[in-house]
């Protein structure tokens, strides 16, 4: 995935959200589990920002 032209990724420092993201945990039956891979493959996004896009969405943010 892309951070766009000219913007480098820096240790600590957010660039596609304003704070830095956490390794959590989700427990997810498999068949959920390759339809997000299946989305986020088409979308050209990890699985995690492809979830974090979606629920941005849901809520409005």
């Amino acid at each position: 995935m892309s951070t766009g032209k000219g913007l480098k990724r820096i240790k600590n420092q957010p660039v596609l959200h304003s704070s830095l993201k956490k390794q959590k945990n989700l427990w997810l039956t498999i068949e959920i589990w390759d339809l997000i891979k299946e989305e986020a493959t088409k979308n050209q996004l990890s699985c995690s920002e492809y979830v974090e896009q979606k629920l941005r969405e849901c809520h409005g943010r």
